[in-house]
């Protein structure tokens, strides 16, 4: 009996880094690279202690489209789209990820993609980030910054 096999996404990039303390408003995450593959092998991934995936967002470049999910108990939420794409193949990008209290904030060079609301709390227990590409990855950096409040939208 033949069994069906499952296709698997081979990624040549993969950043992966832990969160000392967790995450907290003010942590930010940004990748730069060149997009010089025409698949969608792009991805960022905020990991919790129990293996959820507290928060997931994947530029989609044969859409246009960038999307935001979370998953918890073993099954996926409701995915947030957004048709925002500044991203172009075979240019460089660069993706930036930050946290405030309600939300994670997905810019793409330097223009706001998405907001997503936080659906895994606390934010503490989300401890790694891993960052999955099949583009070139120039450079991850994850840092924590300090919050603007006023006028910065917090």
């Amino acid at each position: 009996r033949q069994e069906d096999q499952k296709l698997k996404v081979i990624f040549s990039y993969v950043f992966e880094a832990f969160c000392a303390g967790g995450l907290a408003p003010g942590w930010s995450l940004t990748v730069q690279g060149h997009a010089d593959a025409g698949e969608d092998k792009f991805e960022i991934n905020f990991l919790t202690d129990a293996g959820d995936i507290a928060f997931h967002v994947k530029p989609r470049f044969s859409s246009a489209t960038v999307v935001g999910n979370a998953f918890q108990g073993g099954r996926w939420g409701q995915e947030e789209v957004s048709s925002v794409f500044p991203l172009t193949l075979g240019e460089p990008f660069e993706v930036e990820v930050s946290a405030d209290t309600e939300h994670f904030h997905i810019y793409a060079q330097e223009q706001k993609v998405l907001q997503f609301p936080h659906r895994h709390r606390p934010l503490a227990t989300i401890t790694r980030v891993r960052v999955l590409s099949d583009h070139r990855l120039a450079q991850v950096e994850l840092a924590k910054r300090g919050l603007s409040w006023g006028d910065g939208g917090y």
